[in-house]
């Protein structure tokens, strides 16, 4: 039995389910079921005995301490987070609350449950932090991309409050011994990917004939993973990852953002060649902070635990673009009233 923290979300929900289909190793599934938490997401497994979903926060220490009694979970797969940088800029509080005292309270009732092991059960656990390559700052255009040693410098509140939980998961390594693992990825793209987030909301905002808003000059460059190849990666760390190392996940993929839309409005155009999508795209002010460039050197995780993406960015992408055409309902259902006016007050005002 495993127990994987914010397994209804984007990555957790990918997670979960491609770990069941490679395993008949149990998870136990905590989630807050905040804003970007779906069990829609779970519901190809929601009679699968394998799965148990228990609706809480990592914060809360009676909880977990009694699911940790109770399932006896070998490893935590821990990807429980607050992870839009726009709504960090909004309200940071909330990113305080969960990256780093939730991250934190986690970490205490797992160190009480894995002192008390028996010492092969001890040596064996596993506690895995996944975070973000945001916390490596912005690189410049011809820099070397984020090495595993390469200084955080978070310049954002979502970015600053992943770069402290990652320092006490490391520390409680070395204070106190707990066998984790971290991983730093890039952006991630794919299935059940809440709107909000670049490729979803411009696939989702082409197809209502919405306008395309590209921040600034929409030359900003990301890192582009595709979610399955992340979760690969996950499993890998678990099986073979050195405790109290990091490695980075990247998908050897850098795009700038403009380049993405264009991407998408070009194959949407292949499947809707009456419609003009390049037309919708509008460039709106910046947002506060920007990093310009990620960029991850993912040769550790290649070198010392054989993987490397399955999937490029064009296969990776066509294949993202074709579940959101084929799971339309999906999104219709999780554009709540709450999103809309989310969606209003973040892009409203940015019109150049």
């Amino acid at each position: 039995m495993i127990l994987v923290t914010g397994g209804a979300g984007f990555i957790g929900s990918n997670f979960v389910l491609d770990w069941l289909q490679q395993s008949d190793e149990g998870v136990v599934n905590v989630d807050k079921l905040t804003y970007a938490g779906n069990l829609q997401n779970l519901s190809s497994i929601k009679n699968d005995t394998r799965h148990i979903f228990i609706q809480g926060d990592i914060g809360d220490v009676e909880l977990i301490t009694r699911l940790l009694k109770q399932y006896q979970p070998r490893a935590i797969v821990n990807l429980a987070a607050e992870s839009h940088v726009d709504r960090s800029i909004h309200g940071p509080e909330d990113f305080i609350q969960t990256n780093i005292l939730g991250t934190f309270r986690l970490l205490e009732a797992v160190r009480a449950y894995w002192a008390q092991l028996d010492h092969v059960a001890r040596s064996d656990f596993r506690f895995l932090h996944v975070s973000t390559d945001e916390v490596y700052g912005s690189l410049a255009p011809h820099s070397p991309a984020f090495s595993e040693t390469h200084g955080y410098q978070p310049n954002s509140p979502y970015s600053a409050s992943k770069a402290s939980s990652d320092h006490l998961v490391r520390a409680y390594h070395h204070t106190y011994g707990l066998p984790v693992l971290t991983t730093n990825c890039s952006n991630n793209y794919g299935p059940y990917q809440f709107p909000e987030k670049l490729i979803p909301l411009i696939i989702c905002n082409a197809l209502a004939g919405k306008s395309l808003p590209i921040y600034g000059d929409g030359l900003q460059i990301r890192d582009w993973l595709f979610v399955t190849d992340h979760c690969i990666a996950i499993r890998r760390v678990l099986e073979m990852g050195v405790p109290g190392d990091t490695y980075n996940i990247g998908g050897w993929n850098e795009r700038a953002n403009i380049e993405i839309v264009q991407t998408i409005c070009e194959l949407l155009t292949e499947i809707y060649p009456d419609r003009q999508f390049l037309q919708l795209i509008t460039h709106v002010t910046d947002r506060p902070g920007h990093d310009r460039r990620y960029a991850i050197d993912a040769t550790k995780i290649k070198r010392e635990l054989n993987w490397r993406p399955v999937e490029t960015f064009a296969t990776g992408i066509r294949k993202t673009i074709h579940w959101y055409l084929d799971n339309q309902q999906w999104t219709t259902d999780v554009q709540t009233g709450a999103y809309r006016q989310w969606i209003e007050k973040n892009y409203q005002q940015r019109t150049l």
